[in-house]
């Protein structure tokens, strides 16, 4: 059956391959289902950590003398 979705070969240990698999059969999903859910999962979390060391960087830079006020920021944006 063919698909839009890209596919990929993946080479594991042998612990972290029974895990997968115990996980799937007791989710009732396949192999390759489980395994894009854990790496959805992964995917989140790394852009987690990115926005929130992102925000951190913002806040600490942060001076209310340079902020606009919300009609302010708009106006200027164009929108």
């Amino acid at each position: 059956m063919p698909t839009e979705h890209p596919r990929l070969m993946v080479v594991l240990e042998p612990r972290l391959y029974r895990w997968i698999k115990t996980c799937s059969i007791n989710e009732h999903l396949s192999l390759s289902a489980k395994l894009r859910d854990l790496v959805r999962e992964a995917y989140e979390s790394y852009e987690d950590r990115y926005w929130a060391k992102a925000g951190e960087k913002r806040r600490t830079s942060f001076t209310r003398k340079q902020a606009l006020p919300h009609k302010e920021f708009w106006k200027k944006v164009g929108l």
